[in-house]
Formats: C-alpha cells, sequence, structure tokens
C-alpha cells in the first residue's frame, strides 16, 4: 500500500495535507515471466550446441501451416522463444520497465492474465495476416503497454497534471516502435494484435479506482468487481478465439 501525501488548497481554503493510500501489490509475476524466458532461451542455446538445431523454437515458433495442422500450442508458446540474444535483451528490459509498475496496480493473477491474453491476441492477428514464422515476448509487451495507457486515461483524476504527460510518453513509445516494426524481420502483425488485446482487456477488466474514508485520509480502492475483470477475460478470449475458428473454417 503506497501513500500519497498532497497539500494542494482546494475552493480558496488555505492548503491541508491529504493522504490516500494506493492499493499496491510487490511485482513477483514480472520477475517469474523473466525467468521463463530466460530459461527458455538456454534451452534454446543448449539445443543449439547438442543437437544442432533449435529444438524448443521448431515445436514452440508461430508457424501458420503447422498451426493449421493442429498444433494450436503455437499461438501462446511463441511469447516465451526468442530468435538472438539482442532479441531478448531487448524485450526483458522492455518487460522489466513496463511490468513492474503495471503489476503492482494489477495484482498478480490479473496481470498475468493480460499478459498471456495480450501474447495470445498477438500472435492471432500475425497467424491472420503474417505468413512468416514468429517468436518473441513483444506481442505481449505491446499489450501492457496499451494497459498502462488505458490504466492512466480511466483513472486521470487521481494523476493531475502527470497524466497528460505519461499518456503522451506512452503514445510515443508506442508509436515509435510501431514504426521500427515496418522494417523487414519484425512481426509488427503480432504487435498490433497484441495492442488491441491489451486495450480491450484493460478498457474492461482492468483497475478502476475509486476514494473511500474520509477527510484528511483516502484509500484508492479498486471498484472493478470480480465478474467485470472475468468478463474482460472473455471477451479477449471470444473475441481472437473467434478469429481463429473463423481462419480454421475459410482453411
Amino acid at each position: 500500500m503506497n501513500t500519497y501525501n498532497s497539500s494542494e488548497p482546494a475552493n480558496g481554503l488555505p492548503p491541508a495535507e491529504v493522504r490516500m493510500n494506493i492499493p499496491t501489490v510487490k511485482p513477483r509475476v514480472t520477475y517469474i515471466l523473466m525467468g521463463i524466458c530466460i530459461v527458455v532461451y538456454l534451452l534454446q542455446m543448449l539445443s543449439q550446441l547438442a543437437l544442432g538445431g533449435d529444438l524448443p523454437l521448431a515445436i514452440g515458433a508461430k508457424i501458420n501451416s503447422y498451426i493449421l495442422a493442429g498444433q494450436i500450442w503455437r499461438l501462446v508458446t511463441p511469447m516465451f522463444l526468442h530468435g538472438s540474444i539482442l532479441h531478448i535483451a531487448f524485450n526483458m528490459y522492455a518487460l522489466y520497465a513496463i511490468g513492474l509498475a503495471l503489476e503492482q496496480q494489477y495484482g498478480y493473477a490479473r496481470y498475468l492474465a493480460l499478459f498471456l491474453l495480450s501474447g495470445f491476441a498477438g500472435n492471432v492477428a500475425s497467424f491472420l495476416f503474417s505468413p512468416n514464422a514468429s517468436v518473441g515476448s513483444s506481442t505481449a509487451i505491446f499489450g501492457l503497454l496499451a494497459a498502462q495507457g488505458v490504466f492512466v486515461w480511466q483513472n486521470r483524476r487521481f494523476f493531475g497534471d502527470r497524466a497528460k504527460s505519461i499518456l503522451i510518453n506512452t503514445v510515443t513509445i508506442a508509436g515509435i516502435n510501431l514504426i521500427l516494426g515496418l522494417t523487414p524481420g519484425i512481426d509488427n502483425w503480432g504487435h498490433l494484435g497484441g495492442l488491441v488485446g491489451g486495450v480491450i482487456f484493460a478498457a474492461l477488466a482492468g483497475p478502476l479506482w475509486g476514494l473511500q474514508g474520509t477527510f484528511p485520509v483516502f484509500n484508492l480502492v479498486d471498484r472493478r468487481s470480480n465478474v467485470q475483470k472475468w468478463l474482460g477475460g472473455l471477451a479477449v478470449l471470444v473475441i481472437f478465439g473467434g478469429i481463429v475458428v473463423l481462419k480454421f473454417l475459410k482453411a
């Protein structure tokens, strides 16, 4: 539980100190996800040394023909695989930079759901629009970035003047990365899908703060019900899962 103190004057009255307790959790899931990705990449390198080929990548990469043949897990597993040391280093830095703060507000289960569903949405979009094989956590990370923007927008009255600068920074980072994604070898469809999945989940299931308490001590509480959280996750799953079903029906 973080505390924010404010001494801003209100309605012409002298400044009064107000304390707001902000609900947070100590980040854990971000570190676990980073650990899984790093261990998987070490297995990829070990496989290349021992077998002469990248077995984890061969089993788990997003390869459209194999997905159409029934290997549905390839819509999830790519987010834990990476193509090079630079690829995983960049993604792990982004996950660390964006994920830690977001996890504190989302809580463990909802943050994990956001990561997995955003990654799934990104892989579905790539499956639908890109014929190329792809791997990487960036599908999920774009979902986290989108969720950060939605979180600040929906709770902007509690961020005050900082809301505008945070939102501009978030949009700028997303825009720059999408432009960089236009270069060959980068799966920008996966990024866009992750972004859309993150927006949907965050808009329907993300933290929605409200005030409880009496002056001068207030608690910020999440007004989002458990039913809303489940429905938000289900919405992403149904929308992007439905796209996969349609793709199979047309194949």
